[in-house]
């Protein structure tokens, strides 16, 4: 059996990654460091679990900051094209994260919650299916399959 997989990369394509199976958590977030990171009003954070992940080719520089939260976040670019491409957080520090627009297809991405809501912009309409948290949630009380499900992105 063909275990499924999905691969990326930076913009100049010097960095190439797959990530094998499914992600255990895939989230919409506006706090400021996301907002700053995608250059957006949204990011849209894939998890894996470390162990999910493989870097193909190139190398990553990393730059440590902290979250709204206060939180460390060690953020992860391609030094030749600035391309954020991985991060992993304090709080979930086995999972490493990928923004969506990283992914080749991101077709399989799915969001289910939406942190920092109230920072969402009043044109964007969110799913009804799709988790809303104000602000920070609680600290994960898990991360088995569903990582911090009660819990917040940064």
């Amino acid at each position: 059996m063909v275990e499924e997989y999905h691969e990326g990369g930076c913009v100049c394509g010097q960095l190439r990654f797959r990530a094998l199976g499914s992600p255990r958590r895939v989230s919409l977030c506006s706090c400021q460091w996301c907002r700053k990171r995608s250059g957006s009003p949204i990011g849209l954070s894939v998890y894996f679990k470390k162990k999910q992940i493989a870097f193909l080719q190139g190398h990553l520089q990393t730059h440590t900051l902290y979250s709204d939260a206060g939180r460390w976040i060690k953020s992860q670019f391609c030094p030749d094209c600035g391309s954020t491409l991985t991060w992993t957080l304090e709080f979930l520090p086995e999972y490493r994260g990928f923004g969506g627009g990283a992914f080749d297809a991101p077709e399989f991405i799915y969001p289910e919650r939406y942190v920092y809501s109230r920072n969402k912009p009043e044109w964007l309409q969110v799913a009804s299916d799709i988790i809303l948290c104000p602000a920070m949630a609680e600290q994960p009380k898990n991360t088995g399959n569903n990582p911090g499900a009660s819990g917040g992105h940064t």
